[in-house]
């Protein structure tokens, strides 16, 4: 009972950070100055059929009018126009991109499977070398092997994410050629080519974000080392390599896994700059294309559902918090 109360208490919370996020992003871009009914209406535009613009596009109505449309249009769907003249924007949609002339929820779909294999390939090893990195670098604190780690660590930590991806292009794609520096091949056309076409984005944004983990990581071990289970553990006769393994880390893991979720959340919302550097066609790069044109339903819809992810992630990682430490559901 505790765990489905747990969970259900999670879900209610989501459901109302959904509300505010997707009220929040509303307000944000529908009350900027651009009026994507201006932009829709071309030269010359006279009063007369700004207004026809504002009435098709739903913004003739007011704020919360025009927001609750949104929301309720994501599990109903949403028809723009009238009878004779008019577009249908299936459920779930996230608005309709009068730029693009597509369903937002169509854009953001043809465009995830770059930002996932991106992400996902990118976070297992981040989290593999990271936690690894962490381990070495606490069980053998003090020693040359430790000072390089946290010096690899600080200077992943402090290096701009564009800064490496240039100079990984420079060094492994064009000096050395290695891998291939740009583009992207779907899993389904080559497994192979697809991997090769993402190794030096993964390792890219794996060298950064692993060596956060790998701080983390090192503190959380030290302490964990340091406590009195371990030292029972040790008095007991377990071997060193069991009680790293089997004791100490498994409540190193703990925080470990909680950054992770939110971190995969961010990354999954979009990894704007390593597709712009490696010129590949994802969230990412939909949104800056968002900002290119002003187009305020595909920036909006486009932010919900990465906004929507990161809450996710974080539920996901309270539910597995709670799995891992059942003391957070009592």
């Amino acid at each position: 009972m505790n765990a489905l109360r747990f969970v259900g208490t999670r879900l209610t919370s989501m459901v109302f950070v959904l509300l505010a996020v997707s009220l929040l992003t509303y307000a944000i871009f529908v009350l900027l100055p651009a009026d994507p009914a201006q932009l829709a209406c071309g030269r010359p535009c006279t009063p007369e059929r700004l207004e026809t613009a504002r009435a098709f596009m739903g913004l003739d109505q007011n704020f919360l009018v025009q927001w609750w449309n949104f929301v309720t249009g994501i599990f109903t769907g949403r028809t723009f126009g009238s009878a004779g003249a008019e577009i249908t924007c299936p459920a779930p949609c996230l608005g309709y991109s009068f730029v693009l002339r597509q369903p937002v929820t169509d854009l953001i779909v043809g465009r995830l499977p770059v930002t996932f294999s991106i992400a996902l390939g990118a976070a297992v090893l981040w989290l593999l070398a990271g936690v690894a990195a962490g381990v070495v670098a606490a069980v053998r604190r003090g020693t040359t092997v430790d000072r390089a780690i946290m010096v690899t660590a600080i200077t992943g930590v402090s290096a701009p994410s564009y800064l490496v991806g240039l100079l990984g292009i420079l060094l492994f794609g064009f000096t050395l050629d290695m891998v291939p520096v740009n583009g992207y091949v779907p899993f389904t056309t080559s497994p192979v080519d697809w991997a090769w076409h993402l190794v030096l984005p993964w390792c890219v944004l794996a060298f950064l974000s692993a060596a956060i983990y790998a701080r983390l990581t090192r503190a959380q071990m030290l302490d964990a080392l340091g406590s009195e289970y371990v030292r029972t553990a040790r008095a007991k006769g377990i071997t060193e390599r069991r009680v790293v393994t089997r004791h100490a880390l498994r409540n190193v893991m703990v925080p470990v896994v909680t950054l992770f979720g939110l971190d995969l959340g961010v990354l999954l919302g979009g990894t704007v700059i390593t597709e712009k550097v490696f010129s590949m066609a994802g969230l990412g790069a939909l949104l800056l294309d968002a900002v290119g044109n002003t187009d305020v339903p595909l920036l909006v819809g486009v932010t919900f559902f990465s906004a929507a992810l990161i809450v996710v992630a974080n539920l996901l990682v309270d539910v597995v918090y709670g799995v891992m430490d059942p003391r957070v559901r009592a």
